[in-house]
């Protein structure tokens, strides 16, 4: 059974930075890279960042320049080095993969940045 924790959420004011982990457990052999979303208050769920099938990082366009994705080599964990951050960031951020066909996410953390 997959099972993706997230960590390193917190409360920063704006322009402030914060890192994001996502560690993966019972990963298979079918199993994709890890992407992160985000869900602010009253809004769906949206795609942040995540690696395109070459395995270069991608980005929403609203946190170009600002959000840096990485991995570790064995792909059991993912990254979110996030930099000056806006009150627009304030979200719950989850990590998500798929594998064999489904997928799961974890429980997310919560980002809150205040102006």
């Amino acid at each position: 059974q997959v099972r993706l924790v997230e960590s390193g959420g917190g409360s920063v004011q704006a322009g402030g930075s914060l890192r994001l982990s996502c560690a993966a457990y019972g990963l298979s052999y079918c199993t994709y890279d890890m992407t992160w979303y985000r869900q602010a208050p009253g809004k769906e769920r949206e795609f942040v960042s995540g690696f395109d099938s070459a395995g270069r990082p991608s980005y929403a366009d609203s946190v170009k320049g600002r959000f840096t994705i990485s991995r570790n080599n064995a792909r059991t964990a993912v990254y979110l080095q996030m930099y000056s951050l806006i009150p627009e960031d304030t979200a719950a951020y989850y990590c998500k993969t798929r594998a064999c066909g489904q997928d799961y996410w974890g429980q997310g953390t919560q980002v809150t940045v205040s102006s």
